[in-house]
């Protein structure tokens, strides 16, 4: 039987035993971590000015979750070391309206928001390894950013969904939740292990925390995926648990196979209203930055 497991987090976890990176916890940081045992095979340092490296693709208009936006390539910069994703507070016409359509894509005449959604999926993927994002989140009402990451076999859920981070409006509460996702037993009815940590388990130890920095980190095996926030375990998926019961990836990993060109692909993007509730208009335009990702393999 797969399972749906949901934690909420609200005591402090285990600290990884290596010290915490030593940087401006306000901007970004050119030093780049090294670990024993592991080779950096990717990354992007986001330190040329303009449009975001070519490596980087971008879903476009109304994609999922009935969400505001209007995914569009022009709200992702990079500026002074940080990529930027900037929701804006603006009207784009949907140019595939069709008046009475029941698809919520099309039955929409204009975006009232926008903002951007960048992928690696035509560029990169990759099969176990660790991956590091620094990143400084928009906390305000009605922002929904995320650092996540889908496998490249089948369709959703089958193909699998990690959530290094989102941010949202869960149990009635701002929280940061560290997810993963697979097909269970019924068909396009995902199972979730999901652990969701109040905004005020990070504000009561720092009445600073949203204006600085974190780093969130995912370390993945074929046996675990350990998810980390400022080197704090936040959820450890058994992979054991993962296979998925129903769909065109019935009784197949999508976290752990042996499948030819099977990988995981990253996606960065600031999704608004839904989970993130009501946005608050006033605090627009949102910028989600976006210090660095970066992609480590163990050595041979």
């Amino acid at each position: 039987m797969r399972r749906l497991f949901v934690v909420l987090l609200t005591m402090m976890l285990p600290i990884a035993a290596f010290a915490a990176q030593k940087t401006d916890e306000y901007g970004p940081t050119n030093e780049v971590r090294q670990y024993e045992g592991y080779t950096l095979v990717w990354q992007d340092e986001f330190d040329r000015d303009g449009r975001p490296d070519e490596r980087w693709d971008y879903e476009q208009g109304f994609v999922r979750n009935r969400e505001l936006q209007w995914y569009q390539p022009q709200n992702a910069s990079v500026k002074d070391g940080v990529l930027i994703i900037e929701g804006r507070r603006e009207v784009v016409k949907n140019p595939f309206y069709e008046e009475g359509s029941n698809d919520w894509r099309r039955g929409r005449k204009q975006a009232e928001y926008t903002a951007s959604s960048l992928t690696t999926r035509k560029s990169f993927r990759f099969k176990y390894g660790r991956v590091e994002v620094r990143a400084k989140i928009p906390t305000a009402s009605g922002s929904w950013p995320a650092i996540w990451l889908l496998g490249n076999q089948w369709g959703w859920p089958s193909c699998g969904e990690v959530d290094m981070m989102e941010y949202y409006i869960a149990n009635g509460v701002p929280s940061v939740l560290a997810n993963a996702c697979w097909d269970s037993a019924r068909r396009n009815a995902p199972a979730w292990d999901t652990v969701i940590a109040p905004l005020t388990h990070f504000t009561d130890r720092d009445a600073d925390w949203t204006a600085k920095f974190h780093t969130w980190r995912m370390d993945w095996d074929e046996l675990f995926i350990r998810l980390y926030l400022d080197d704090e375990l936040m959820n450890t998926i058994d992979l054991s648990q993962t296979t998925n019961g129903s769909g065109r990836g019935k009784g197949e990993n999508p976290f752990s196979n042996d499948i030819e060109g099977f990988g995981m692909y990253i996606l960065l993007n600031l999704a608004l209203g839904e989970n993130g509730g009501t946005p608050d208009d006033s605090q627009f335009p949102l910028q989600y930055l976006i210090d660095y990702v970066r992609v480590y393999q163990v050595k041979n």
